[in-house]
């Protein structure tokens, strides 16, 4: 496991409107809350917190630090953005309490290459991207990676069951779902060219009366 991203945070006695005028000095606002423990308002800034967000996943542990001593570690269970303006609103922060499991949707990553696909023209179904999972905090992985090397033919498929799973980590999804196949390619239908159809022109006949002026 990775180390935990670091975040420092300040409480804050600012709620309802006045959160309005703390928006303005760069900061956002925010709660942990979690399991036996009394929500804790605090501030973030705003800046420091978006760069953070850009590169986490909802499973990634953050290190949060209060009034720079106190220390919380926590993930990111809701973020509320203005639709308009793009604005940070609000930010939910879920606490982890250590010996208690948590349930968290871990990314996945396709490695390797598939005989289907370079070999035989296939093309990859990547159907599923992340997949729901339950550990300690100390167990969870950044991310799941899988190899699609087995894909040697497009009557085969990898499921969940088949993810290799990190010691302490449980599957939660339905493991019966299909991760990663390959879909065979199409075979171009040509089109027969269009004959124009002859149609036949009749000769005049010969026998037909002809009338004269008598």
């Amino acid at each position: 496991m990775s180390a935990p991203s670091v975040l420092t945070a300040t409480r804050r006695t600012e709620i309802g409107k006045s959160v309005s005028r703390l928006r303005k000095t760069g900061r956002v606002p925010a709660v942990i809350f979690g399991h036996g423990i009394a929500s804790i308002p605090v501030s973030l800034d705003a800046h420091e917190f978006d760069h953070i967000r850009r590169t986490i996943h909802s499973n990634t542990i953050i290190e949060l630090k209060i009034d720079g001593k106190e220390k919380q570690r926590v993930l990111v269970n809701g973020i509320q953005i203005h639709p308009r303006t793009r604005q940070l609103l609000h930010v939910d922060l879920f606490a982890l309490i250590s010996g208690e499991e948590v349930t968290v949707e871990i990314p996945l990553h396709a490695t390797g290459e598939s005989f289907a696909v370079f070999r035989l023209g296939g093309t990859l179904l990547h159907t599923v991207d992340h997949v729901k999972v339950r550990a300690l905090p100390e167990n969870l992985p950044a991310s799941l990676d899988f190899s699609i090397e087995s894909l040697n033919d497009f009557d085969m498929a990898i499921h969940l069951r088949d993810l290799p799973l990190p010691a302490g980590v449980t599957l939660l999804s339905d493991p019966d779902e299909v991760v990663a196949k390959v879909a065979a390619p199409h075979a171009a239908e040509v089109e027969a060219p269009v004959v124009a159809e002859e149609v036949p022109v009749e000769a005049p006949d010969a026998a037909a009366e002809v009338k004269t002026e008598g």
